[in-house]
């Protein structure tokens, strides 16, 4: 995908990468029980699919994914939120990469090629 070593070059290469190129950047590791069903180590994160943080303050916080933001290359995860300086409550964008998949929405049958 990438050719260049110049960090430049990758920055922009990501910037402007296709609608079909960005879903890419939005997989997640799948879980150990999920990697041996499906014989996948990653796939593209979905709004349904159940993740587990593993960085940051939500660290251990296990919901559904609630949005998928192509723009930012970042999820929303339902319960994962911060306080603004005048009280209101927003969500915390994370970036796929700090997540594991523990569940997949498998109501679309496309889904993995067929095999779920």
């Amino acid at each position: 995908m990438i050719r260049s070593s110049k960090p430049s070059k990758q920055r922009k290469f990501r910037a402007r990468a296709p609608h079909h190129t960005r879903r890419k950047f939005l997989s997640a590791h799948l879980s150990e029980e999920l990697r041996k069903e499906y014989g996948r180590r990653s796939v593209p994160v979905r709004v349904g699919d159940t993740v587990r943080v593993l960085r940051g303050d939500f660290k251990g916080t296990e919901a559904k994914v609630e949005a998928v933001d192509y723009k930012n290359i970042t999820i929303v995860v339902d319960g994962v939120s911060v306080l603004k300086a005048d009280g209101t409550e927003v969500p915390r964008p994370i970036h796929p990469s700090n997540v594991i998949i523990t569940k997949l929405d498998l109501s679309d049958e496309r889904r993995l090629g067929g095999r779920a």
